[in-house]
């Protein structure tokens, strides 16, 4: 059994995708997944599995397709995936809530940062799977377009060490 957190693309940001969080634990639940815990109403959710991480992505993305009649992104991380993207964070001084990590479904080419327009005072880093960004002063007033991010889900530094403490304890037996 491996635990999991699996990342939802779009769902309850600025208005769109709506997806009460106890509808997405009883979607996971349906889809064979166990000691399953939801964190805020941004389309997080962490729980156990005996299937491999692909076989995961497509089961919840065939459970969330049913339910919301549409396509829904998924990404998946394995608990200790999780925590080394916590641990791997480039800019540890900044405040957590500036650092977000997005996440894509494979490694960012090399090239990923080339295409980058708008840059200010945005730092940038490329992960395993993922792309870290510093968003200085925040991301309220930030310009930047960064293509590749379309093809992922951002969360922030803060988010990202919950969902792996969360995922780094499973839910006590009943």
């Amino acid at each position: 059994m491996t635990r999991y957190v699996a990342l939802l693309r779009a769902v309850n940001v600025g208005g769109t995708g709506k997806l009460l969080m106890t509808e997405l634990k009883s979607l996971c639940e349906a889809a064979g997944f166990s000691d399953v815990r939801t964190y805020i109403a941004s389309g997080n959710v962490v729980f156990t599995s005996q299937l491999n991480e692909t076989a995961v992505q497509k089961a919840l993305g065939k459970h969330l397709q049913s339910h919301t009649g549409k396509s829904v992104g998924v990404l998946v991380r394995t608990a200790a995936e999780m925590a080394q993207v916590l641990a791997d964070n480039p800019f540890p001084e900044a405040p957590g809530n500036r650092v977000v990590a997005i996440f894509l479904d494979t490694p960012p080419a090399a090239t990923a940062l080339n295409d980058v327009g708008g840059v200010v005072e945005e730092r940038l880093a490329l992960g395993r799977r993922e792309i870290y960004v510093h968003y200085g002063d925040g991301m309220a007033d930030s310009r930047m377009k960064l293509p590749i991010a379309a093809h992922g889900t951002a969360r922030n530094i803060n988010t990202v060490a919950k969902l792996a403490e969360l995922a780094a304890i499973p839910k006590p037996a009943k």
